[in-house]
């Protein structure tokens, strides 16, 4: 499948919008406010850039002209790292991102897309939405000028791409591996060289051998990223990032100014895409996978429980660690270990338990 006929699959009516354009809607009403979203990722990026064009152009039509979208992927006005900023400035209106990538200016950050050993797609929404995750989020975003809200999720993520066999722990020490937030974090304890790139700039690293390894997301996203040319190794599960939540931020000035309907509708758009971007992924994992296997011989490798049990060891020493940076970090990562506690214990009763004992009786194979 080409990267046009992918777009029309994924039901985006807007992929080749030119950069900067304003998206269609029904009508342009009077009192009309400019949104100008800038995003982290490229333009027509399968799994990640497309479901954020997919929401930019699902605010403009909800909202029937009364807010003006102009749509920005990363690069278009902006560096991938430097949405954050422009939108904080003002200077934008929203970003669309992954807010881990904020961590360097609070920890806490990190708790809002992916912790290691953190909550699954299930667990994450549960949080945010009826475990005061969102007021924790608003009271972080707060401090920076912002409003956040979830956009979408990618559930469990592999462990990544590697030139060669990892077979202990001691396989990590000094490779050199694009992995950001707190996964990388763990990474460096464990004596390997994290590197935070850009979506847009991994490939070509990996191929020059600039980096060993990489993290992306999962079959579905990785296949058109063709890094099964330079790694074939494709470890699973990925303790980093088990249910990597993605973000809407948006001005907050810009957003106090928005009527009651039209905050209403941004973050039903949201809602809705956070929905639609698991269901995704979910639905064309597997698919993909079994052509990364067959079509290009790509080796898949579970972590074995010493490495495993070598990164929950230092994730704990992370997690503490974010935890003493201040006040408001305690009590982000003391709710987000709560929730990860009771909802985690409903679910090993539930989808857990009853996804083993399914799979055992019908045969059904890892």
């Amino acid at each position: 499948m080409d990267r046009r006929s992918f777009i029309k699959k994924a039901g985006l009516g807007v992929g080749g919008v030119a950069a900067g354009s304003a998206l269609a809607a029904p009508a342009i009403a009077q009192g009309t406010k400019d949104m100008v979203i800038v995003s982290t990722w490229p333009r027509d990026f399968p799994g990640l850039g497309i479901p954020a064009q997919r929401l930019a152009a699902r605010i403009a039509e909800l909202t029937e002209g009364r807010i003006n979208v102009q749509y920005f992927a990363a690069g278009e006005r902006v560096g991938a790292f430097d949405s954050f900023d422009e939108v904080a400035s003002g200077n934008a209106q929203a970003y669309i991102a992954a807010d881990y990538y904020w961590k360097g200016k609070h920890p806490g950050w990190a708790a809002f897309t992916a912790v290691p050993f953190g909550l699954t797609y299930t667990e994450m929404d549960a949080w945010i939405k009826f475990g005061g995750g969102q007021e924790l989020w608003d009271e972080l975003a707060g401090e920076f000028g912002l409003k956040n809200f979830a956009m979408g999720n990618t559930g469990v993520q592999m462990g990544g791409w590697f030139n060669k066999e990892i077979e202990s722990a001691d396989d990590l020490k000094g490779l050199k591996m694009r992995i950001p937030g707190q996964g990388g974090d763990v990474m460096a304890k464990l004596g390997a060289s994290p590197v935070s790139l850009p979506g847009g700039q991994i490939y070509e690293n990996l191929v020059s051998g600039a980096i060993d390894a990489t993290e992306w997301v999962g079959p579905f996203n990785d296949y058109f990223m063709k890094f099964y040319e330079a790694a074939k190794y494709y470890y699973y599960p990925g303790m980093h990032e088990p249910g990597a939540q993605l973000a809407m931020g948006i001005n907050k000035a810009w957003w106090d100014g928005l009527s009651k309907t039209d905050q209403a509708i941004i973050q039903a758009a949201c809602n809705e895409e956070n929905a639609l971007t698991m269901a995704e992924t979910n639905a064309n994992n597997g698919v993909y996978l079994k052509r990364l296997i067959e079509e290009h011989g790509v080796e898949l490798r579970e972590f074995n429980d010493e490495i495993y049990d070598a990164f929950g060891e230092a994730a704990q020493e992370v997690l503490e660690e974010a935890m003493d940076h201040s006040d408001l970090s305690k009590k982000i990562f003391e709710s987000f270990i709560n929730a990860r506690q009771e909802i985690g214990s409903w679910m090993a009763i539930s989808d857990v338990a009853y996804s083993n004992k399914r799979n055992r009786v019908l045969g059904i194979p890892e």
